[in-house]
């Protein structure tokens, strides 16, 4: 009989349940190899589809056939449909295989009773089987908890539901044989030997980093299946897609673009000098050793450009994969995306150095259409948002951890790092301390305020493994003295500031010197801002701007580009922004007016101003709006307060040194030490309430089970997580050439085609804005929100809901436009 996986679009040229699970395998082993764990990805790959071989699954690809109905999902796990009794699971058959097979063998080779090697090759077991079972829910949890069944559950399902033995009579004898190869000692010992240096001979780490070790050991492995799974079946659908995938990138000839481009800039000014000594110091030290690094280098001091050096140099040396840029907001990734494009882009090249991820348009819950199209960032260069990066580090489900594997074998930058989210800072620290120690990756961490991330509270959850030696630029209290252009003035008020008053003060600074900048930290202010002064008459419209993360990408390029324009053209500028604006963004306005915040955003508002000079000295007037609500915004609400105590304390010094800046996070990061595990506010078990925990130890679990050396409660924890404070859902939005996309990409209903789907959700990236609840739920209410293919989770609006000013609106913003798709 022939066992289909995956049915053909033509009805005749199936894919084989052998051949899927050959190819899978030869793939997971390519992906586990940067662990040096190749021979655990091809039994992953080769067992995690088993339970295809059941004649209960067979019936549903026929059903799937007869009926041609292409929203059938051909993985679905437990699928429940009228033409068969009962439900198909097909992903516990390989992982009872597993465990069946190999744990009396792991028994017979680490006899001694609760010895610290037994329980290791349990855990070894536990892992694979782990990863198999969960490859369509999202890792489970090893232990049963509130929220369903745990390992053990699936470990011991009947045999009727899970069709185990069937497969086995009727599986194909080249994956029987080459699974019963993993049968043996020497296997075992291999995967133990593994697992010692994450967890017994990981010297110097707490328990909780040893615990979170064999997580993250096991988040890669299961990244590694789910990722060569949903490529193999992207390329069933798309067998010319496969051409173009795992190439290697040239880096000599990056180094060489690279240093071509360096060699034409010109040194206009002195801070132009001063910006290619830090470059041409990033270039000497690419050479080394790789390992976890700072790069502190002042607002404006040609950071984009130095790292760029670094990193492609370094990828060089070390035969890297890849270069990562981690960024705090989608409107620097445009920015620096260009800037990266200008120096390696030539139209002869077969294949874009630079992938641009800007938001995840799949959704949550992945259909097989969206498995088919999701991004797995294989590109030389990727850029992407901190937040997708914590998603895929983090997050449950399947969605972002297909890409954790790719962070091996590369550079990181990490671009503002002091915008990482302080709940996140442990389990971001042991992530990283893992990738550098295990994974064969570089880290940079880049930014003029550097938040100490190796010197944080409680060092047993997780420090940085990062030393004071570690730092690219000799002398940076010497270099903050030589890019200083700026003064930060505390103009703040016991009653605060008035809008009238806020409005006054931006004019004036307008009037006397042709540019000014407001930074708010939240969109109301911005948009009432906004208004008085569109409403004072004294400001041209042309020159009178507003940013906010309510614009999509592309609207927010656009207004940075004739904000650009008009600046070189010294022409007016008046721009009120939220602070997305001020991490890394390149603009140079004459005044800064800054809402208090944290003293590193003050520092980053400072660097736009007066970027490149051209003033002899500028200021950016710090000042509070006698109304601010911002309870639902901790980490301002603390940041002002460290603020505050900084003013005091350093009164008339100056407040961007280096030594101010790190009391200031002593302050800040010390007084928030117990928000850094990422507390969850409701458990019902017993216990630490935070990630950190369910992610290592799990402490004071109920249900602990001396038989499972994992005790991870990682479904639990993925569900838990959200890089930032509350879900949100990505909505793409018809603006400029959106638009066209849009209608292409809703015209594909008519006809599913992978390869169309998935470059025109690429393209439309930069035309989302991701919303919290409650304005999607105010949106929905007024039936501004439709779906672009019923059921696949993928949504837009309506154009009357997006200004020109604001971008989205709650309420009807724009003319009547009867857009129909």
């Amino acid at each position: 009989m022939n066992y289909i996986a995956h049915p053909a679009k033509d009805g005749i040229s199936h894919q084989s349940v052998k051949t899927h699970l050959i190819e899978v395998g030869a793939l997971a082993a390519v992906y586990a190899n940067k662990l040096g764990q190749s021979d655990v990805g091809l039994l992953l790959g080769l067992l995690h589809d088993f339970g295809k071989f059941s004649q209960a699954f067979q019936g549903y690809m026929q059903l799937i056939i007869q009926q041609s109905v292409s929203s059938f999902d051909a993985d679905i796990d437990d699928v429940d449909v009228k033409s068969l009794k009962g439900k198909i699971d097909h992903s516990s058959a390989g992982a009872q295989w597993v465990f069946q097979q190999l744990l009396p063998v792991a028994l017979r080779c680490f006899p001694e009773k609760g010895s610290s090697d037994q329980r290791l090759a349990i855990a070894a077991i536990q892992i694979l089987a782990l990863c198999i079972a969960s490859h369509h829910s999202g890792l489970i949890d090893c232990l049963p908890s509130e929220n369903g069944s745990g390992f053990l559950s699936r470990i011991r399902k009947a045999d009727e539901l899970t069709h185990l033995q069937e497969c086995i009579r009727v599986a194909d004898a080249e994956i029987l044989t080459k699974a019963a190869s993993f049968t043996s000692l020497d296997f075992i010992k291999s995967v133990v030997n593994k697992l010692k240096q994450h967890s017994t001979e990981a010297s110097g780490y707490s328990e909780v980093a040893r615990a979170f070790n064999l997580g993250f050991y096991t988040k890669f492995l299961f990244s590694c299946l789910i990722d060569a799974d949903r490529v193999n079946s992207a390329d069933f659908e798309n067998p010319e897609y496969s051409q173009y995938r795992h190439q290697k990138p040239d880096w000599a000839e990056a180094c060489l673009r690279v240093e071509t481009f360096v060699a034409t800039l010109e040194c206009r000014n002195s801070v132009d000098s001063i910006r290619k000594q830090i470059s041409d110091h990033c270039l000497k030290l690419a050479v080394d050793a790789q390992g976890i690094y700072s790069l502190t280098v002042p607002t404006g001091g040609g950071k984009t450009y130095s790292s760029l050096r670094y990193a492609l140099h370094h990828a060089k040396e070390h035969k890297l994969d890849r270069v990562f840029y981690i960024i705090p907001y989608t409107s620097i990734i445009e920015q620096n995306a260009e800037a990266i494009r200008e120096v390696l882009h030539r139209d002869h090249d077969a294949r874009p150095w630079v992938l641009e991820h800007h938001s995840n348009l799949e959704p949550e819950q992945q259909t097989w259409h969206s498995k088919l199209v999701g991004e797995n960032w294989d590109a030389p260069i990727v850029l992407t948002t901190m937040v997708q990066f914590l998603e895929t580090l983090l997050s449950g489900g399947t969605r972002g951890v297909r890409r954790l594997h790719q962070l091996a074998n590369s550079v990181i930058v990490f671009d503002e790092i002091q915008t990482l989210p302080v709940n996140c800072i442990h389990l971001f620290n042991n992530s990283l301390n893992y990738l550098a120690a295990y994974c064969k990756t570089t880290a940079v961490l880049c930014t003029a305020t550097q938040p100490l991330l190796h010197k944080v509270k409680n060092e047993e959850k997780g420090r940085l493994n990062l030393t004071d030696d570690n730092e690219l630029m000799p002398d940076v209290t010497d270099l903050f003295d030589e890019l200083k252009r700026v003064e930060i003035l505390d103009v703040t008020k016991p009653l605060g500031w008035s809008l009238d008053e806020i409005t006054l003060l931006a004019l004036d600074e307008v009037k006397l010197k042709q540019s000014c900048l407001i930074i708010v930290n939240t969109k109301n202010w911005a948009q009432a801002l906004f208004k008085s002064l569109q409403q004072s008459g004294e400001v041209d419209a042309e020159a009178l701007i507003h940013l906010s993360t309510a614009q999509c990408p592309a609207h927010r390029k656009a207004l940075l580009a004739k904000i650009r324009q008009r600046l070189n053209a010294n022409l007016p500028v008046l721009c009120i922004s939220t602070q997305l604006i001020e991490a890394g963004v390149d603009v140079d306005f004459a005044t800064v007016i800054r809402f208090l915040a944290g003293l590193d955003s003050l520092a980053q508002a400072a660097g736009r101003c007066n970027r490149n000079g051209k003033h002899p000295t500028s200021t950016v007037y710090v000042i509070n709006p006698d109304k601010e609500t911002i309870d639902l915004l901790p980490d301002i609400k603390a940041g002002q307060e460290a603020t505050k105590r900084i003013f005091n304390e350093f009164k008339g010094k100056d407040f961007l040194k280096p030594e101010v800046m790190q009391q200031y996070f002593q302050y800040y990061f010390f007084e928030r030490s117990d928000e850094m595990n990422y507390p969850i506010k409701a458990r019902v078990e017993e216990g630490p309430n935070d990630l950190l925990n369910l992610l290592s130890v799990n402490a004071r679990n109920p249900n602990a089970n001396p038989m499972l050396t994992l005790q991870h409660a990682f479904m639990t924890a993925g569900k838990a997580f959200k890089a930032i404070d509350a879900p949100t859902q990505s909505l793409i939005v018809p603006y400029g050439e959106g638009r066209t996309f849009l209608k292409e990409l809703c015209a594909v209903n008519k006809k599913f085609d992978a390869a169309t789907y998935y470059q025109l959700l690429r393209r439309l990236q930069k035309y989302s804005v991701n919303l919290f609840p409650n304005v999607w739920e105010q949106l929905q209410q007024q039936n501004a929100i439709y779906e672009v293919i019923e059921g696949e989770g993928i949504f837009y609006l309506d154009e009357r809901f997006y200004s020109q000013d604001f971008g989205i609106c709650t309420n009807a913003c724009a003319e009547q436009y009867n857009l129909v798709f």
